[in-house]
């Protein structure tokens, strides 16, 4: 399995939980959004054209901060590293939220902040239709994300999907999971091990489990 590989996935796709369970399975560095802390995240989702810009400067400046100080770290690959982000992420939602003239802005900010990080070596990205979604979004209960809509929802998967369809520098595994629990059945979890062991060329790969 490669040294340094990042899970992504939209809301309520089991990124965290994957990346988790994987780091615990190979005895990988685990690094995990903290996304909670974000104060602005509540208000964003009643009124998202009113909190876009604090909510992805916050979410920006601490993805930055976290893997700043994470991945300069000397032992960053004695036994590898999981992550359940990659921090373009971050410019992809605000493409996404932002109106043209604070995404400018916002654009120039990214790249200030852009250390030049490393690349994760396989970007595995967890795909499940909106329904799926919100059905996993309902079932852990956060009570911010409830009101949570299917347009929101559609327009952060097609924003992940034009970056990936542009991506030539890296290998992007898209699984395509469905309602499939790979917490519950070990089975879909043992498929998705051999499919992230597998060799996948740079550019965008599709496997349906």
């Amino acid at each position: 399995m490669r040294n340094f590989i990042a899970i992504e996935g939209n809301i309520g796709a089991g990124k965290t939980t994957l990346a988790n369970r994987l780091a615990t399975d190979y005895n990988r560095r685990l690094i995990l959004e903290e996304f909670s802390d974000n104060p602005f995240l509540p208000p964003f989702y009643r009124e998202p054209e009113r909190y876009a810009f604090p909510v992805e400067l916050f979410f920006m400046a601490e993805r930055h901060k976290q893997l700043q100080a994470e991945l300069a770290q000397a032992d960053l690959f004695t036994n590898g590293v999981i992550a359940d982000y990659i921090f373009v992420k971050t410019l992809l939602f605000a493409r996404n939220t932002l109106p043209p003239e604070e995404f400018r802005l916002f654009s120039r900010l990214f790249k200030a902040m852009d250390a030049g990080f490393p690349n994760p070596e396989l970007i595995v990205y967890l795909h499940r239709p909106i329904e799926a979604l919100q059905a996993n979004i309902a079932k852990r209960g956060r009570a911010y994300e409830q009101e949570m809509k299917d347009d929101y929802l559609k327009s952060v998967q097609e924003a992940y999907f034009n970056y990936f369809g542009s991506q030539k520098e890296l290998p992007v595994l898209v699984l395509e999971l469905g309602d499939l629990n790979f917490v519950e059945d070990e089975s879909v979890y043992a498929r998705m091990v051999a499919a992230i062991e597998r060799e996948w060329p740079v550019g965008l790969s599709r496997l349906a489990l």
